[in-house]
């Protein structure tokens, strides 16, 4: 397989202090796990870009983008709409972060990629349309969604969210969108305490979101069981035309921020039974992005696991 990997030291600039979880050592436990097992020599590279103010506003505000300009360029350490640590240069890493997720997004619906996998900071899955929360400035893969949509005509995308914590901005964004499924299993009761079981979508979106939450100590029985029996079922009626991935590795087991059980073994199963159903119904295209995962030494075993499955298909 073609796969596009996004990896570039610009992410190292967002820097949330000292004794954060979200820090620059996952991005450098990243680079060097992929660089060990010879990884990176085995993708394609690609490029970054900024996110324009009309992308962003695909799925957030205007008053939030401009929030976040301001706040950030004023010396904020902390954005106001909630716990998301800043620094001088996050803006403009954050605009990167989702506009290499678009890069993707392009190289794999334009043929150029069979897949892709963007190891971009910060993540994304818990800002909603008007605010930043739980280390997250931009929602990249809500972004990344819409802008297959209105750029490449794609009519139905499936976000799939295996992150330890509930994607609650990313559901949030599409709860009423019938053009959107998102998928997500996660610890519960966790941060932020969204996602539950009946929280299913409104209106054109009824129907269109499923969460499996799980209590802590789950692993592969229950995370696999949702996915084969659940979710991949819910697809034959959805039939998505492109599938995105929220990866979020905080569900392997060892995260100091969940109690997950799954292996590096389990994250190769359940990348293949997406780039299966991306096959099935996508046409191969299946683009992920680096969500959660604070045990650097685990973030950097699993990465290389799901990127070495994406090649290997």
């Amino acid at each position: 397989m073609k796969t596009g990997l996004l990896l570039d030291p610009l992410f190292t600039k967002h820097d949330t202090g000292a004794g954060h979880p979200e820090r620059v050592g996952r991005y450098t436990a990243i680079t060097r796990g992929l660089e060990e097992k010879g990884l990176v020599d085995r993708t394609e590279k690609l490029g970054l870009r900024l996110a324009t103010e009309d992308e962003i506003t695909l799925c957030h505000s205007a008053e939030y983008h401009a929030l976040v300009k301001r706040e950030i360029a004023e010396g904020t350490h902390l954005l106001s709409t909630g716990d998301t640590m800043v620094c001088r240069d996050s803006f403009e890493v954050a605009l990167h972060a989702t506009g290499g997720l678009l890069n993707a997004v392009d190289a794999v619906i334009e043929g150029a990629n069979d897949n892709a996998f963007c190891a971009v900071r910060p993540p994304g899955h818990h800002a909603t349309a008007d605010r930043g929360m739980g280390f997250c400035v931009f929602n990249s893969v809500a972004v990344a969604a819409r802008y297959a949509q209105r750029k490449h005509g794609i009519e139905r995308v499936a976000i799939i969210d295996w992150d330890v914590h509930h994607g609650n901005g990313t559901q949030d964004i599409f709860y009423e969108d019938g053009s959107v499924f998102y998928f997500s299993t996660h610890q519960s009761p966790l941060y932020p305490g969204t996602g539950h079981p009946g929280e299913t979508g409104d209106g054109k979106g009824r129907g269109r979101t499923l969460n499996a939450p799980f209590a802590a100590g789950a692993g592969m029985a229950e995370i696999g069981g949702a996915f084969r029996e659940r979710f991949l079922p819910a697809m034959e009626i959805f039939r998505p035309e492109l599938v995105l991935v929220s990866a979020g590795f905080d569900s392997r087991i060892d995260d100091p921020l969940g109690d997950f059980r799954l292996t590096d073994a389990d994250f190769a199963e359940l990348t293949r039974l997406l780039l299966g159903l991306a096959e099935k119904h996508a046409g191969g295209r299946l683009v992920s992005v680096l969500e959660g995962g604070y045990n650097v030494e685990g973030l950097a075993l699993a990465v290389a696991t799901h990127v070495a499955t994406l090649i290997e298909g």
